[in-house]
């Protein structure tokens, strides 16, 4: 059987792996990824042989990926976080629905989904996705800003927590600010916002601050930023923890009672 396996690898610590991947990675003989995401899983894959493709191959990684797998040879695609959020499974399956090769049309293809930044922040501080929420992207680099945009508008109006991916890069500095300045429109200044950068690695950094006070210069391009809803509270944490605070969204249990 000719199969592709497309594997998130969860937030980076391997202690997030889920077994599924863990097995599934095992069964590989072949690894395409970018280098990065193949440094983090260290000895688990050294038996496969590794395909390493940088960032703006993402196209060539899933093309690669399936044309090794048509010769028969067990193949691995590997994302960070969960492959199937703004990661590589949608483009395989992109790739097969319009331009597809004949030899691909009868790979085996299984999704292993994993943990991903926003559970991994969430669970960080605590519980601030225990109501409604979404997520966002503000790169406008497959998506039109207009859109964009809207998105933003919309998640303030339905007071969503709202999770952005790709806040920043090195040439993209405004978006973030823009949205910052959207959401303000409809949250309360003193709203929740948690930095989340590097998570689940050595140099995992986590930052709290609020919408009004969230500085652009404090987030990179590994930071995932969540902002809170108008309920979404912070509490002390008299724990020994690193955190002295913990976050969490109300869902209406206290109401009820």
């Amino acid at each position: 059987m000719k199969t592709l396996y497309l594997i998130s690898t969860g937030p980076g610590d391997l202690a997030y792996l889920s077994p599924r991947a863990q097995w599934a990675l095992q069964q590989c003989q072949h690894i395409v990824g970018y280098g990065l995401y193949l440094d983090l899983l260290g000895d688990a894959i050294q038996h496969s042989q590794q395909h390493t493709l940088a960032l703006g191959q993402e196209t060539e990684r899933a093309e690669l990926a399936l044309d090794l797998a048509v010769t028969g040879q067990v193949t691995g695609l590997v994302s960070s976080g969960d492959i199937g959020i703004y990661a590589m499974a949608t483009l395989v399956f992109e790739l097969l629905d319009h331009q597809a090769k004949p030899e691909w049309e009868d790979i085996n293809i299984e999704v292993i989904p994993g943990i991903s930044a926003l559970q991994a922040l969430a669970s960080r501080v605590g519980a601030p996705l225990a109501h409604d929420f979404c997520t966002i992207s503000l790169s406008d680099l497959l998506t039109p800003w207009t859109t964009i945009e809207k998105r933003i508008h919309a998640a303030g109006q339905g007071d969503f927590v709202v999770s952005f991916y790709n806040p920043v890069s090195r040439k993209r500095r405004w978006q973030l600010e823009t949205a910052k300045q959207i959401l303000l429109k409809y949250k309360k200044a003193n709203t929740p916002v948690i930095l989340g950068q590097n998570l689940c690695r050595d140099t995992e950094s986590i930052q709290i601050t609020t919408l009004a006070e969230l500085d652009i210069e404090q987030v990179d391009m590994l930071t995932l930023v969540m902002v809170g809803n108008q309920e979404t509270r912070i509490i002390d944490n008299h724990s020994t923890s690193q955190h002295s605070h913990y976050i969490y969204t109300p869902r209406g249990y206290q109401a009820k009672q």
